[in-house]
């Protein structure tokens, strides 16, 4: 059986050719042949077409992309640091950031770290007392931790009414080998899943999510460029759809 969609589109083309005139057609076809061999041609990446990356972290130009964003975070909810403070690995943060604080206590999961009071496994912590502080300093930890669920639960069991958590999670980020090696590297995130999990431990309306990056900025990140790499003006860009780093505030009810 003819095609009758063919037989159209023939009709279609013998009017063309009748109503334009052929000089105008030659000029499309040209136009529609330059148009195609732009698309053939590669985009010009320039010194950023390898695949290896520039630097590890960006240590070595600036600081990594992903700690202006974790310490913008910090810095936004400064007040939240007081009080009694629980940090993972060191204080560093604590004492940058913190305002009133008057005890600190830095966890690790494994022995042998010199700064260390208390090492516990957070899915099932004893050690720590419920209640107990006013302030806990997740940043970039909870990616390591596979039941994430129980860590969160932990953590609002050691918070003290009206209590704060300020974690970060990584959104867009490599593998990080040397920790991968130690814990694990489980989870990356988005803000979905981020407010999700954190809102099942704290309840709704307890938890605010905020997301920084954009794709020049996620692009960088992967290729070890640092904050030297990229202008103030760059890295404030926000582009929901490119999430370098996930930051949560939540409260513990009172």
């Amino acid at each position: 059986m003819p095609d009758a969609r063919g037989r159209g589109d023939r009709a279609w083309r013998k009017v063309a050719r009748t109503i334009v005139p052929r000089s105008i057609r030659v000029g499309l076809g040209r136009r529609s042949n330059r148009e195609r061999a732009r698309e053939k041609r590669p985009w010009d990446m320039g010194r950023l077409r390898r695949t290896t990356p520039v630097s590890s972290w960006g240590a070595d130009r600036g600081g990594s992309i992903d700690r202006v964003y974790i310490e913008r975070f910090l810095e936004q909810h400064r007040a939240d640091i007081r009080g009694r403070v629980l940090e993972v690995q060191d204080d560093n943060y604590t004492r940058r950031y913190g305002v009133r604080v008057e005890q600190v206590e830095i966890l690790d999961a494994r022995p042998g770290n010199p700064k260390a009071t208390v090492v516990a496994d957070l899915t099932d912590a004893p050690e720590l007392a419920s209640d107990a502080f006013d302030c806990v300093i997740l940043t970039q930890t909870l990616f390591l931790v596979y039941d994430v669920q129980a860590a969160l639960r932990t953590v609002h069991r050691i918070l003290a009414p009206g209590g704060v958590l300020l974690a970060t999670v990584p959104g867009i980020c490599k593998i990080s080998p040397l920790e991968a090696d130690l814990y694990g590297d489980w989870w990356r995130f988005t803000s979905y899943s981020a407010r999700r999990l954190t809102e099942e431990a704290f309840g709704e309306g307890n938890v605010d999510v905020e997301t920084y990056g954009n794709v020049l900025s996620a692009t960088a990140f992967l290729f070890g460029l640092g904050k030297w790499d990229l202008s103030l003006a760059e890295l404030d860009v926000h582009d929901p759809l490119y999430e370098v780093t996930i930051a949560a505030r939540a409260v513990k009810e009172r």
